[in-house]
């Protein structure tokens, strides 16, 4: 594990690897720890593979996790690519690091020479759904595990989350050592209840100037599957890869899928 001073703060990652840089964003409740089935696969396939527990989250400090914010976690991993020096990386995110990867490349695009937005987490708006279509938020759709943590329940609001992340009891059947990761990284749904995240737009998606994966599983429950057909219509050259047997977790569900998706895009973009 390394440490990079981002924005004022200390944050960890770690590397492996020699090649293209190839970045990996995490997803809600968990961290660097997220990747270990892919890290030292994309170094073995030639990249240089930086994985960053976002601010806040294991083993950072977590003092703020309540107030974490996804605009400050968007403008850290901008700074985190620059600050390698290492010129345009592959950024590849997953669930809400999807959400990260989409708008810094949407904001930075200099920074990144290719994107791979495995089951980017959100909502859609405008151009994706009529304008009188009444929409959850992503804020509503986590209301009710948000409020468990924030009462001191956290196994009740870890649960609840994974009913809507995964489908309803997938909590008890996740394995102890991937709920440990959870339970290390359980405040930040406090602060991912009110961090402001707006909707993916048919402009800013189809704004996206540099070459494209999009993955998702074939078993994600229907919200993912929502974001992930609409943004499919609007990226420009889009190559898409369903994993069928997967589903939100996908690249430990069908890790050999993900992998191979991943490597023959970055290889052939």
């Amino acid at each position: 594990m390394r440490n990079i001073t981002i924005n004022s703060y200390d944050m960890a990652f770690i590397e492996e690897g020699q090649g293209q840089p190839l970045l990996l964003v995490h997803g809600s409740l968990y961290d660097y720890r997220y990747w270990a089935p892919q890290i030292s696969a994309f170094a073995a396939a030639g990249f240089h593979v930086f994985a960053p527990s976002l601010r806040h989250y294991w083993p950072n400090d977590a003092k703020g996790a309540a107030r974490l914010s996804i605009e400050e976690h968007i403008a850290d991993i901008a700074t985190f690519i620059a600050a390698l020096g290492l010129g345009p990386v592959d950024l590849l995110g997953h669930s809400r690091g999807g959400y990260i990867a989409f708008r810094v490349a949407e904001r930075r695009p200099e920074l990144l020479r290719r994107l791979v937005l495995a089951e980017p987490a959100g909502v859609l708006g405008d151009g994706f759904i009529a304008p009188c279509t009444v929409q959850p938020s992503y804020t509503a759709l986590i209301a009710d595990a948000v409020g468990k943590v924030a009462q001191g329940d956290i196994e009740a609001g870890l649960s609840s989350f994974y009913d809507y992340a995964l489908g309803q009891g997938a909590w008890a059947r996740l394995g102890e050592a991937r709920q440990r990761i959870c339970r290390d990284n359980a405040l930040t749904l406090i602060g991912q209840g009110q961090e402001g995240r707006v909707p993916y737009t048919r402009a800013s998606a189809e704004a996206l100037s540099m070459p494209c994966l999009l993955l998702d599983g074939g078993r994600a429950e229907a919200h993912f599957r929502r974001v992930a057909d609409g943004l499919a219509t609007a990226i420009p050259g889009l190559r898409r890869v369903t994993l069928p047997g997967a589903a939100h977790l996908l690249n430990w569900d069908d890790t050999e899928g993900f992998n191979a998706a991943v490597v023959d895009f970055l290889h052939d973009a």
